[in-house]
């Protein structure tokens, strides 16, 4: 399998494999006392995609800080998230070092989610896979792209196009965006319209087409329907705000073509992973044909 570019959402992997291997409070250190649980897990699941996809190149995404745009359209915009745990946070930017020095792109940019920065890269370049956990990221599905929602290990992927999610439910990608609208997002701080959930959000938007269309129609919804769609009618404006991935980020294109290229070196990925006695990632390196 070819794919020109590989897309990775860098903090969903992190978060993933962090608390894939600390459930039990097994934490791994390395030589230098640094917490590697989630460093380990990224450096493997790149490095067995780049195996299995063979990009030409590979941009690895971060959110950049808990404060985005989104906190000045709505200030409740994941509040309610936990703080990560104590293990976690130095991994942060170690996961980022130990990724540079073996000379991965990375990008994010203040005030934007990763989900933005790939929402730019989606819309900007063609023959595209994005690797992540989020299922916010089906609205950027269209016929140049797909999206890899991690499932189990490194290697088992609930794989979507834009086809497969017509054919599922009914609705174009960029419709999802109304759909989260309609049922919110407990996660991200949203609550879209209280009563509705996935189910009928869905049906709600097979009908009427878009949040719009429906907001014009509501003397065609059942009174049950529209008295909660009237009642939560503000916010069910700001979900749809909240829910849209942007896709006009102004990230450096030119940076993104020049440093991209995928140029590794199995021997030298051994020698930097020996360095950071990372040494399961090392070990792991091994066994990939790269």
């Amino acid at each position: 399998m070819n794919n020109n570019i590989l897309v990775v959402d860098g903090m969903a992997l992190l978060f993933r494999h962090f608390y894939a291997t600390s459930f039990r409070q097994q934490f791994m250190y390395n030589a230098y006392d640094r917490p590697t649980n989630g460093v380990q897990g990224v450096v493997r699941h790149v490095l067995k995609l780049v195996e299995t996809l063979r990009p030409e190149q590979l941009i690895i995404t971060w959110d950049m800080g808990s404060q985005t745009v989104r906190n000045e359209w709505f200030a409740d915009y994941k509040k309610d998230r936990v703080a990560p745990p104590d293990e976690l946070i130095p991994q942060f930017d170690y996961v980022k070092e130990v990724l540079d020095d073996l000379n991965m792109f990375q990008i994010g940019l203040k005030g934007y989610e990763a989900d933005d920065i790939i929402g730019t890269l989606s819309k900007t370049y063609k023959d595209i896979v994005i690797v992540s956990g989020d299922r916010d990221l089906l609205q950027l599905l269209d016929e140049d792209n797909a999206l890899w929602l991690t499932k189990k290990g490194y290697t088992v992927y609930d794989q979507y196009t834009k086809a497969r999610f017509e054919a599922e439910h009914g609705i174009t990608p960029d419709q999802f965006v109304d759909v989260k609208a309609l049922m919110g997002d407990a996660s991200d701080g949203y609550k879209g319209v209280k009563g509705i959930g996935e189910k009928t959000a869905f049906k709600l938007i097979r009908e009427f087409q878009s949040v719009e269309n429906l907001l014009t129609n509501l003397e065609q919804l059942t009174p049950a329907v529209r008295t909660k769609i009237e009642t939560d009618i503000d916010s069910l404006k700001i979900s749809h705000r909240l829910a849209k991935i942007i896709t006009d980020v102004p990230i450096d294109l030119d940076l993104v073509e020049s440093c991209s290229t995928l140029n590794i070196s199995k021997p030298e990925i051994k020698t930097i992973l020996d360095a950071h006695d990372l040494k399961i990632s090392s070990k792991y390196v091994q066994t990939l044909d790269l």
